[in-house]
């Protein structure tokens, strides 16, 4: 972990991808194609199960409006977070970081943790569920395996962004089969289908209404979306970023109209088997299980738990990456993304756990709803900033939004913030009611807090020229003053192993050209080193000894001065120590060409000795 002011979102993808200037148009559109998929799986992520199969269940198809409202405007707030990246080189949550005073980002980041948490919350229970489904792995234990996911972040992390791309596509079009087939046999009837597209909203339907709103339109998507688009190597041109913009714009509506069309099919299956069956669906588990004798094949309820699992396990990557840009952009703080998904992973697990082992497996259908619901009650304190950042011609140029486009998305924002409010102030009306005598307590804790967040909402949705606040300055970058290096001692660190000849190369060079000394450093790792130290001078020491003198003997007939010295114990620690004692300049080391999953099985010295030295360090790979 460490404090970086790195400008850029995604530093190790940071316009990777390549952008062909002479191909094709096909070829030109895959290039720009990807982003809107990995931030699509938030669409379809097992929360939004829940909330299309209550609203399905208990409305029939009177909630697909809401789906199809809800999709229009992640298309637009999805391009507004992508051409925000493109254009500016800055992601949502460090544009937040540059605008706001530090109280009101660092309250936004809080704010979007608990929605990245809600999130999680989600995929954990969706993929418990799925392995339940499947190979009948009790729901808890299931909820403990999804810890372990952090796993298959690892390795498809290492294979590179267009990698990861390609494997959530597969998924994706594995949830899309399935669904299609699903909707196929349940055979809904399409008039009834088309009288959803009418608007219709009671107030028993609004809580739902809302789930599937949240579900929908999540905030920790516009944070993402901002960042990936900036892993193509656009060309820093008004005619690139405009070409960037326009591709990108088609990627956001084929990749969100396929995740409109899933979330449509969850809604439209459930109400054809169960709306119409008179069944009310309390638990994603009795939906799998009523599929069969519904649709008359056991294929239904395969495919149904086969989609769900390919849910979870695609937003598990995105939520991983969420929440890096998230903490980077707002804290300037940097994690390994492997700690990052344990920590995030951890605080949706407990809840779950608590939730399944008090209230059993009946409970976790609740959860779910409620996390989409507290996903819906943050994204208002994403959206409102999206707009104001992309509606500024000082920040945007030509690129800021039209009148059009800002009506637009405004409309939007205050058709989301209203229904948070009218839910809001009904919950918490049903509380204050059914507390009674203790309601005193609500409105010393519960009421503050809302009230709270209301100003704090009204706060940021004021525009910048009504309120003086923190100006952005750019400064011009100074120009850097060169010095030159002297090193009078090069350390190097050998292991005996195939890389040793190219550091000894590197190292030998450096001595030339700074007439430096050179002190060779082997470590004894065996048992005895361990236990006993220097006074482990075994057959493996002395024959390390041997081979590290023969060295030694080599360079010093190149006209070089060389000292030889062993450490016995652990590797990092023991080459520190002998960096230290020596008062080298710098250190040379060979890298181990592995990373990821093998850095936790073998060890990781380059990443510790290279902390823990102030001297720079070179790895040759």
């Amino acid at each position: 972990m460490k404090t970086e002011s790195t400008t850029v979102s995604l530093s190790e993808v940071h316009r990777t991808v390549l952008i062909p200037k002479h191909a094709s148009i096909i070829k030109r559109m895959l290039a720009f194609a990807g982003p809107a998929y990995l931030v699509s799986v938030g669409y379809m992520d097992p929360g939004n199960w829940a909330t299309d199969l209550e609203g399905g269940a208990r409305f029939g198809y009177q909630l697909i409006w809401v789906l199809l409202m809800s999709n229009l405007m992640a298309i637009l707030l999805q391009t507004l977070s992508a051409r925000l990246g493109i254009v500016t080189g800055r992601d949502l949550a460090q544009a937040c970081r540059e605008h706001y005073p530090k109280p009101i980002a660092f309250t936004l980041w809080i704010l979007c943790e608990v929605a990245i948490a809600a999130c999680d919350l989600a995929e954990v229970l969706g993929t418990a569920i799925g392995l339940n489904l499947l190979f009948n792995v009790p729901l808890l234990y299931g909820v403990i395996i999804t810890g372990f996911d952090t796993m298959l972040f690892l390795v498809i992390q290492q294979l590179g962004i267009r990698k990861m791309e390609a494997f959530i596509l597969m998924l994706i079009s594995t949830i899309g089969t399935c669904f299609a087939i699903e909707v196929f046999l349940s055979q809904p009837v399409w008039t009834d289908v088309t009288k959803g597209f009418v608007p219709h909203l009671t107030s028993d339907s609004l809580y739902v209404a809302i789930g599937i709103l949240g579900a929908t339109v999540m905030p920790h998507n516009l944070y993402l979306h901002s960042a990936l688009v900036q892993t193509r190597a656009v060309e820093q041109s008004e005619a690139g970023k405009q070409q960037a913009s326009k591709w990108n714009l088609i990627d956001t509506s084929i990749a969100l109209n396929a995740a409109f069309f899933v979330n449509a099919a969850i809604l439209i299956v459930s109400a054809a088997v169960f709306f119409k069956n008179g069944v009310v669906v309390t638990e994603i588990q009795q939906a799998h299980q009523l599929l069969t004798p519904f649709l008359g094949t056991t294929i239904a309820s395969t495919l149904f738990a086969v989609a769900l699992l390919s849910a979870g396990q695609s937003s598990t990557l995105t939520g991983t990456l969420a929440g890096q840009i998230v903490m980077e952009g707002f804290l300037q703080f940097k994690i390994r993304p492997v700690l990052r998904r344990l920590i995030t992973r951890s605080i949706a697990i407990i809840p779950a756990i608590l939730v399944i082992g008090l209230r059993g497996e009946g409970g976790s259908y609740g959860l779910l709803i409620l996390s989409q619901v507290i996903l819906s009650l943050q994204l208002p304190f994403a959206v409102i900033p999206l707009i104001q950042f992309t509606s500024e011609k000082g920040r945007m140029g030509k690129f800021a939004n039209k009148v059009w486009v800002q009506l637009l998305a405004w409309i939007s924002a205050a058709v989301i913030v209203g229904l948070n409010a009218r839910l809001v102030i009904g919950t918490l009306s049903e509380w204050i009611e059914a507390a009674g005598s203790n309601a005193l307590w609500l409105w010393l804790t519960v009421i503050p807090i809302a009230v709270g967040c209301a100003i704090f909402l009204l706060y940021i949705a004021i525009p910048k020229s009504w309120l003086k606040r923190r100006k952005v300055i750019r400064k011009e970058a100074a120009p850097f003053k060169f010095q030159m290096q002297h090193f009078a001692r090069v350390g190097v660190a050998l292991d005996y192993g195939v890389m040793d000849e190219k550091v000894l190369s590197h190292a030998q060079t450096l001595a030339t050209q700074h007439r430096a000394s050179i002190y060779l450093f082997h470590i004894v790792e065996g048992v005895s080193g361990q236990l006993y130290g220097k006074e482990a001078y075994d057959d493996e020491a002395r024959s390390d000894n041997d081979h590290l003198e023969s060295i030694a003997q080599h360079l010093r007939s190149q006209g070089l001065v060389v000292h030889p010295m062993l450490g016995f114990g652990r590797v990092p620690d023991q080459i520190v120590k002998l960096a230290g004692e020596t008062k080298v300049d710098i250190l040379v080391m060979g890298g181990h060409r592995h990373r990821g999953l093998k850095d936790i099985i073998f060890g990781a010295s380059i990443s510790e000795v290279r902390h823990k030295l102030s001297i720079p360090v070179l790895v040759v790979q």
